[in-house]
Order: structure tokens, then sequence, then C-alpha cells
């Protein structure tokens, strides 16, 4: 059951999170840091989101996380993020890693075809060009299609459209809709894989995961009794807790962090 959390509030299940010997706060961008907004590459980190992921990277037996689809390159642009950052990065939905003091983590799984990745580029591409409101997204792994700035009309078409090109020609893609987003991959990772490789990197005791989409349910499905799953925003979810936006996210983190802190001194 998940119940919503009011700001300001004490919660048996955010002290307890609080109290774990080794946590890690895993946070999805678009619509969880970040307000999901027009232009993709433009998303930026609510500043008191930042505010208290810094807090929070700067304690003790804490790792803060950002974990999404986007690309690695991509993902490094919007977070703002720098070589010396103390911020573990997940991207394309667990297929990419960075870790603070190492960098770019080996790469693990099937080796990307370029050339069939380049070919579904090609052949999409002119499918989105005709459609108001549309965006292409070139992925290391597949690609995706926004339509945040397009009607629901238009969205239905060109979603269509592309399905039945990746259906005809890619079937063995895997597909992933979400908040005005279409993608495929050729690889088949979700975040349910990037809860288990940061679990197993930072020997976590406990996971704080936050998301606000479909995609973010992967991560959601496999956090256990020690881990606390927050769903931002509406929608059918296993977290346990929801909160209204990312405004009220960054309370949530205010909170764990004051309350994280205050144990550790």
């Amino acid at each position: 059951m998940t119940r919503t959390w009011t700001p300001g509030t004490a919660d048996a299940a955010l002290s307890a999170i609080a109290a774990t010997p080794r946590l890690v706060v895993a946070l999805d961008f678009d619509g969880t840091a970040s307000p999901l907004v027009p232009d993709p590459m433009a998303a930026r980190a609510l500043p008191e989101v930042a505010e208290q992921v810094a807090r929070l990277a700067a304690l003790r037996d804490t790792v803060v996380a950002y974990v999404s689809g986007r690309s690695m390159h991509d993902l490094r642009v919007i977070t703002e993020h720098t070589d010396d950052s103390l911020i573990a990065l997940a991207g394309s939905h667990g297929a990419q890693y960075w870790y603070p003091g190492i960098g770019d983590a080996a790469a693990t799984g099937p080796d990307t075809d370029d050339a069939e990745r380049e070919a579904l580029w090609a052949a999409a591409r002119p499918i989105i060009d005709r459609y108001d409101g549309a965006e292409f997204e070139p992925k290391t792994f597949g690609m995706g299609v926004h339509t945040r700035t397009a009607t629901a009309e238009v969205e239905r078409a060109v979603f269509a459209e592309i399905d039945a090109l990746v259906a005809e020609r890619f079937p063995h893609w895997r597909r992933r809709s979400g908040h005005r987003v279409l993608e495929f991959s050729s690889r088949s990772e979700g975040k349910d894989a990037a809860m288990s490789a940061l679990r197993d990197h930072f020997a976590a005791t406990g996971i704080l995961f936050a998301g606000d989409d479909v995609t973010d349910e992967d991560a959601m499905r496999v956090l256990t009794g020690d881990d606390l799953g927050v769903r931002v925003g509406p929608g059918e979810t296993a977290a346990a807790l929801r909160v209204e936006n990312p405004q009220e996210m960054a309370r949530l983190l205010e909170a764990v962090a004051d309350e994280r802190a205050s144990r550790r001194e």
C-alpha cells in the first residue's frame, strides 16, 4: 500500500532508511530531480534538490546516484557532472555506470551493433521529422522519440508509425514508454539491474529509490524490506511513499539528510 507523505511530518519508513548503516540514495532525474521540460537537454536539477543531494553525498557511509534512461554522455550534461563528482551515475537504464574515484565502469553485456542502431536511426528520423513537436533522441544503445511539445494526436500517430517500423525491422529491440516518450534499446537491462549493481558496488544495507515513470517501476519492484521506494507524482506504483512533485522530493531528501546527519554527530 502506497501512502502519500506530507512534507514536514515524521515517518517511520524515512527514519528507518536514514538509520541504515550504508545508504544509497538513487534518484531518477527527469520528473524526479528535475521538472519535465520541453527541451530534454535543458533539464537541470531543482536547486533545492541539488542542495540536498550535495548534503547527502557529503555524509559518511552515504552515496547518491542518478539512475536514468539517458545515455551516459547526456546524463553527465544534464546533471552538470564533473570528473571529481561524488555522485554516481547509472545511464541507459542500467547498462552504463560511472563511479566516484573510478570513472566509467568497464562495459558488460553484448557489444552494441552500431550498424543496426544506425539503420534504425536512418529509418526513424524521416518519420519523426514529419510530425510537429516530435523530437528524435539518439542513444548509445538505441533511440527515443519525445513528444513533450506535440499534441496528443501527433503523439499517437508518430508512436504508431515508429512502433510499426520497429516491429517489422527490429522486433528483438526492447520497447519502453514513459511520459511523452517512446524508446527502443538493443540492450535488455532495466533499472532493476541498476539497483543490483549499486547495491553490490557500494555494499549498501539500504537503498532509497525515487522515480516518477513506468520505467522506474522496474527498480521499485526489486527493492527489499530494508529499502524504500518513493513515487513522484501520480500513477500505479510499488513504492511505499508518494510525493507530489520534485519540489516535495527535495523536502523528503532534506528530511532524510537531517535525520541521517543527526545520527552521525
